[in-house]
């Protein structure tokens, strides 16, 4: 990613979960907004402004809900390892944010991202990875949950990319949402399918049910990476931007069955003007939740959006 951001997926293919890393250089701000109503997150309150803690270590995204949150520590250990974290008179402590999507009931519910499978993430992290798709916490991510798992269409990791001069910013998302996402005509690229297997619409499905008998257990999650100079306070402004990016994608989002969250790093490296910031994040955070769900590939009997697509 940008720059000297390295990124490291790691994951269970047969199991159908697995894990991303986002490890940032020393010194980079974070910042991080909650919006969803069933969020699985950890050490997200330190990146709000009025804490102590300005500088993030690592962000973690990762499969298996709640249970996920555990392999963090695995980020933890790197970490240690190689003495980064916030200074205490008992060493440094490492600074790592976390935030998990429910996919137990894809693959094999047993089997979730632990500490293990997050060192290995760390392990294989570089600033050269650029898979998009059913990988890292992609591997389990489905969208169009409202009807329910079977009726959903596969989720995914996607990337988007600007660059201008010496400025860089680029976002990351897993896309594992209630309802569909949707193209910038609001066309649907992914979501509920119907008996004949085409899209039905999770908006008029949700307004037509008697009752909701979907999967109630959803998350769209986000890392905003750039090399522009951002405080705590601009960054949340910029996460602000990020999750209106998911509501330009994804419809319906943030609802209280969604745990939607997006993640701020910024290397501080250029000066940039505050509002190109804000603006090309919520593009790009609908671009990468787009790219995510086009990149994926079927799996656990959920057909992908380029199979449905292509009938």
């Amino acid at each position: 990613m940008i720059g000297s951001i390295k990124v490291g997926h790691a994951g269970n293919r047969e199991a159908m979960t697995g894990c991303t890393v986002f490890l940032p250089p020393p010194g980079a701000v974070g910042a991080c907004e909650v919006r969803g109503g069933a969020p699985a997150t950890r050490e997200t309150e330190l990146l709000r402004p009025i804490r102590t803690v300005t500088n993030v270590n690592a962000v973690l995204l990762t499969g298996g809900s709640a249970f996920g949150l555990g392999a963090a520590n695995g980020v933890v250990r790197f970490l240690e390892e190689k003495g980064i974290g916030f200074p205490t008179p008992a060493g440094p402590v490492p600074i790592v944010s976390a935030a998990g999507i429910y996919d137990l009931d894809v693959g094999e519910a047993g089997v979730r991202p632990d500490e293990e499978m997050a060192y290995r993430a760390c392990l294989e992290a570089s600033v050269d990875e650029g898979r998009e798709g059913s990988v890292g916490v992609g591997l389990g991510a489905t969208v169009g949950n409202a009807a329910g798992r079977p009726l959903s269409t596969r989720g995914g990791f996607g990337f988007y990319r600007f660059q201008s001069g010496p400025f860089r910013l680029e976002v990351a998302a897993v896309v594992n949402s209630f309802g569909d996402v949707v193209d910038e005509r609001g066309e649907i690229l992914a979501g509920i399918r119907g008996p004949s297997g085409g899209y039905v619409g999770a908006e008029k499905f949700i307004c037509t049910a008697g009752g909701l008998e979907g999967c109630r257990e959803n998350t769209t999650l986000v890392v905003v990476a750039t090399n522009a100079r951002l405080d705590c306070e601009q960054g949340t402004r910029v996460a602000l931007q990020g999750h209106n990016g998911l509501a330009r994608a994804i419809r319906p989002s943030h609802t209280r069955f969604d745990g939607d969250t997006v993640f701020v790093l910024s290397t501080c490296e250029v000066e940039v003007g505050q509002d190109a910031v804000e603006v090309l994040t919520a593009m790009g955070a609908a671009e990468a939740v787009r790219s995510g769900v086009m990149k994926a590939e079927t799996g656990g009997d959920i057909p992908c959006a380029r199979d449905i697509l292509e009938k």
